[in-house]
């Protein structure tokens, strides 16, 4: 398949969009046409490394969200425009975005990396 050329793609209906989201993504929601979720941060610093993240995810996959960012979070918006609705090219970057940005290597797995101290000067996200 060509670079420019575009398959058809399923789009999701909204029960089975909250069916979706509820099974493997329980912190993003539905709403007017997007799924979404915002990442509290607790600072500009952890909200510009948060938007870096989830741009440099998105362009690689190229596939852009819509970003609304402010001192403390960032919401991320994804919705598949050429397809005019939520496929899943959105559920797998959600995916990949929530697997990244929320990653803590003291809790999720055995080894050298310790993870951000708890120290609020140095804690830059809000794990829920």
């Amino acid at each position: 398949m060509a670079w420019r050329e575009r398959k058809s793609e399923k789009v999701y209906s909204e029960p089975e969009i909250e069916e979706k989201l509820a099974a493997s993504l329980p912190k993003w929601s539905y709403k007017e046409g997007w799924i979404r979720r915002t990442y509290k941060t607790t600072g500009w610093k952890g909200t510009l490394m948060v938007v870096n993240t989830v741009g440099h995810l998105a362009e690689a996959a190229w596939h852009h969200p819509d970003l609304t960012v402010s001192y403390a979070f960032v919401t991320v918006k994804l919705q598949n425009h050429a397809a005019k609705g939520i496929t899943d090219k959105d559920f797998e970057l959600a995916h990949k975005i929530e697997e990244v940005v929320t990653w803590q290597p003291a809790l999720d797995e055995a080894g050298a990396l310790e993870g951000t101290p708890e120290d609020p000067r140095f804690k830059y996200l809000k794990y829920d």
